[in-house]
C-alpha cells in the first residue's frame, strides 16, 4: 500500500501533535501513558474507543488495553485475543509485514456484515476501526485500533500517518519507563534529582554504555534530540562529558 502523505492537514493538528509530544514526555507513569495518549486521541479524532493491542503473530494470541474513554477493563483483553483467533483483518495486515495506518474497509468487502463489525457496534457503537501500526524489534507487534460512529476520512488517514512515529516513540517510551521502574523497584531508592522522566531515560542507557546514535534508535528519536537532553543532563549533574556523567550518575546512586 503506498504511503499516505500528509496533504490538507490544518495548523490545528500540527499543535495536537506538539502538545501530545510534551504530554508524553512530561508523563513519568507507564502505566496511565497509554491512557492519557487515548483521551487526547479521543478528543482530536471524535472516537468510541482506542485501544492498545499487543500480539504475537507466531502464537496467534496478543492481550490489549482499551479506553472509550475511560478503561474497557479486562474484557478488551479477551475480545482482542478472540479477534486474533478469528483473523480480524488487521491481523493478516501485520502479518504481511504492512506498516502504514490503514481502514479496516480497505481491508476487506465484508465488514459491515462481519461478527466483529457487529460485536463492535453492539458494545461501543463503533461502525468502522482504523489501525495504526508500531513497528518495532522482532517480537510482538504492537498497533492502536481507532473506532468511532461514522466512517474515518482521507484526512484523518493523512493525520493517523503523520502521529504514526510520535505514537511508536511512545511506545518505546512507555518500554523503557516501566523497565527503569522494574530497575529500581529491585534495588534502594535513589535520591531526589531535577531531571525529567525523558532524561533520566536517556542518562541510563548512557550508563549503559549505549552512543547518542544508539540511544535514538531506542528511543525513537533523532542524534539531535539525544544531544539536547544529555546537554541539560550535563548542566544539571554539573559535569561535561559522558564519563563524568556516568560516574556522577553512579557515585549519587541515580542510576545502578
Amino acid at each position: 500500500m503506498p504511503e499516505r502523505q500528509g496533504h490538507g492537514l490544518r495548523a490545528w493538528d500540527y499543535e495536537f501533535m506538539l502538545d501530545l509530544t510534551m504530554a508524553v514526555l512530561e508523563h513519568d507513569d507507564p502505566e496511565s501513558l497509554w491512557h492519557l495518549v487515548s483521551a487526547h486521541l479521543v478528543d482530536a479524532l471524535g472516537l468510541n474507543t482506542v485501544v492498545f493491542a499487543s500480539i504475537d503473530l507466531r502464537r496467534a494470541r496478543g492481550e490489549a488495553w482499551g479506553w472509550a474513554p475511560r478503561s474497557l477493563g479486562q474484557g478488551v483483553n479477551e475480545v482482542v485475543q478472540r479477534r486474533v483467533r478469528q483473523h480480524h483483518p488487521l491481523v493478516p495486515y501485520l502479518a504481511s509485514g504492512a506498516h502504514h495506518p490503514v481502514i479496516v474497509r480497505e481491508l476487506t468487502d465484508r465488514w459491515r456484515e462481519s461478527a466483529w463489525y457487529s460485536e463492535a457496534r453492539r458494545d461501543f457503537g463503533t461502525t468502522q476501526q482504523l489501525g495504526i501500526p508500531l513497528p518495532g524489534a522482532d517480537g510482538p507487534q504492537g498497533g492502536l485500533v481507532l473506532g468511532r460512529t461514522g466512517d474515518f476520512s482521507e484526512h484523518d488517514l493523512a493525520f493517523a500517518t503523520r502521529i504514526q512515529p510520535l505514537l511508536t516513540a511512545a511506545d518505546r517510551h512507555i518500554r523503557e519507563l516501566r523497565r527503569l521502574r522494574e530497575t529500581a523497584a529491585a534495588g534502594p531508592t535513589p535520591p531526589r534529582h531535577d531531571l525529567t522522566p525523558r532524561e533520566l531515560t536517556v542518562l541510563v542507557l548512557l550508563a549503559e554504555g549505549l552512543t547518542a546514535s544508539g540511544i535514538a534508535r531506542r528511543l525513537a528519536i533523532s542524534p539531535h534530540t539525544v544531544n539536547r537532553h544529555l546537554e541539560k543532563v550535563y548542566r544539571k549533574l554539573g559535569t561535561n562529558n559522558r564519563v563524568s556523567t556516568v560516574l556522577t550518575a553512579k557515585h549519587a546512586g541515580i542510576v545502578p
